[in-house]
């Protein structure tokens, strides 16, 4: 249970990260199956693969669910076009852990992506010092979605499958 939770913390952070990039900036991604390998250094998470149905529909939902709690956790969240992408800075604070991100976001949408992030997070119960993480995340593009998946499905490592839409429940998990 608590390796579910981890990864699904890792879901979470990943779109808070992006999803208030989503919201009206970046492009809405190809409908399909989409491989999303994430690597994080500076954190004991070890490299996960996951793979994700989406539709527009999808993508477009994920922004309105994602936004307001980026919104409400997040008190800035700048995102830029760029000459090869996209630029995304936010400062958020969740349990009393606050982060500074820098994200860099390339590719089409279409075949594939990598967002590139490095955040700085301070505070929390143990009043933290400083931790430095970066992430990436590498996305391709992988072709229809599997027979016994709909769009939002989000397949985790060891096969825990859980569909984005149900984000209340995502969100019922985290720690408050």
């Amino acid at each position: 249970m608590t390796r579910k939770l981890a990864l699904l913390g890792s879901v979470a952070c990943l779109l808070v990260s992006a999803g208030s990039a989503l919201a009206d900036d970046l492009p809405v991604r190809k409908a399909g199956l989409w491989e999303m390998k994430m690597a994080r250094s500076g954190s004991a998470m070890p490299e996960m693969t996951m793979q994700h149905c989406t539709d527009e529909s999808v993508d477009k939902e994920m922004a309105n669910n994602v936004s307001p709690m980026a919104k409400q956790i997040c008190s800035k969240q700048d995102v830029k076009k760029t000459v090869t992408g996209y630029i995304s800075d936010s400062e958020c604070s969740v349990a009393g852990i606050n982060t500074t991100s820098h994200a860099e976001i390339s590719g089409d949408f279409n075949s594939a992506y990598t967002v590139k992030t490095s955040s700085h997070a301070q505070g929390g119960a143990a009043g933290t010092a400083g931790r430095d993480t970066s992430m990436t995340l590498e996305a391709k593009w992988l072709g229809a979605c599997k027979p016994d998946q709909k769009p939002g499905d989000i397949v985790m490592p060891g096969g825990f499958k859980m569909n984005i839409r149900d984000v209340d429940k995502l969100k019922a998990l985290l720690p408050k």
